[in-house]
């Protein structure tokens, strides 16, 4: 129970009974009047890839300021937090259509090793926040030679 973590074991339940209704053929017809806002959406948007040393993590933020993403590293999870706001000449008129949401979002990656946090980097430029986070040495394979006799 050490890494157990509310938020994601909550997500993955939300997933699940997504799938759940998506294999009965219901699922489009609940996502608009049960899933209001940006808030239960998957955002921001990620890529995840790695080599040998890194992750690397790519996440799509249009229209959120960089002073307002929060990002944090323990062990092996990362948390992206932060907010977009509504622009003022939006408030106070009728949409006739919304899929770009504002508000706050929370969106915490298990990755599959632990992570250097010490040396963890990002940039964020036009929209997408791109983060390098090394691989902690204790965690990498290591190669044991066996010697024959």
């Amino acid at each position: 129970m050490l890494n157990w973590n509310l938020i994601r074991e909550m997500d993955h339940l939300r997933q699940e009974m997504d799938e759940l209704f998506r294999g009965a053929g219901i699922g489009p017809q609940l996502e608009a009047a049960f899933l209001p806002g940006v808030g239960t959406r998957r955002f921001p948007r990620l890529n995840v890839r790695e080599d040998a040393d890194h992750y690397y993590l790519q996440a799509l933020l249009p229209g959120v300021d960089a002073s307002q993403i929060d990002m944090s590293v323990v062990g092996n999870t990362l948390t992206l937090a932060g907010e977009r706001q509504e622009a003022p000449e939006n408030q106070g008129k009728t949409w006739h259509r919304r899929e770009r949401g504002a508000g706050s979002f929370l969106r915490t990656i298990e990755l599959p090793m632990e992570i250097d946090t010490a040396k963890v980097s990002a940039e964020y430029s036009h929209g997408v926040l791109q983060v390098t986070l090394p691989k902690a040495e204790a965690a990498k394979p290591k190669r044991i030679a066996v010697n024959v006799r």
